[in-house]
């Protein structure tokens, strides 16, 4: 049985491993809010409340993701999940930063439905291999197998241009601060300077 307390407690990591599965704020909102229906209807008890919420995040977004994938439109160019614009208090700060960094969105896009499950359980919230093997319903070597051929995927990964590390630092600044102030102009103006 999972309360709403319990539920409030766990309900920023269930929206970031939704949201960095989707890419999407709306789909995150509706797969967390889906996830607190069907845990509000669990009448058995919950040994581990945030490896259960996580699962059932995670699973809800592989559907959708599955579904999207089943019925989307062409679209040409890289997809980019939408960023997501907060107005942060000072201790929020740092993560939102994290959260918003535009390597980790283009990093997403190389990756299928499930190797970006366990990218994100394993390398942003930290679960063990064998907790998400019980999430994923899924062995856990072969859990390890598509944690490993994510990260060699992230890895292979390789800049096109290599700006000097001032450069990048100053842009990655002003396109963080751009996000933070919700300046979608200058945004626009560092992802693609003419």
């Amino acid at each position: 049985m999972i309360d709403t307390t319990t539920f409030e407690e766990h309900r920023r990591m269930l929206f970031g491993i939704a949201y960095r599965m989707l890419g999407s704020v709306a789909d995150a909102e509706d797969v967390v809010q889906d996830a607190w229906l069907r845990c509000s209807q669990v009448s058995t008890p919950v040994d581990n409340p945030a490896g259960y919420l996580a699962r059932t995040v995670t699973n809800l977004a592989l559907n959708r993701l599955t579904s999207a994938a089943a019925t989307r439109e062409s679209y040409f160019g890289p997809w980019l999940p939408e960023p997501l614009v907060t107005r942060p208090d000072v201790g929020e700060e740092v993560e939102l930063a994290e959260s918003v960094s535009l390597a980790m969105l283009v990093v997403l896009e190389s990756l299928s439905p499930l190797e970006r499950a366990v990218f994100v359980l394993k390398e942003v919230f930290g679960f063990s291999f064998r907790e998400i093997a019980g999430m994923l319903e899924r062995g856990e070597a072969a859990v390890r197998q598509v944690g490993s051929r994510a990260r060699a995927h992230v890895q292979a990964r390789r800049p096109r241009y290599d700006a000097p590390a001032e450069v990048r630092r100053q842009v990655t600044e002003e396109f963080l601060a751009a996000c933070l102030g919700g300046d979608l102009n200058r945004m626009m103006e560092l992802l693609a300077p003419m």
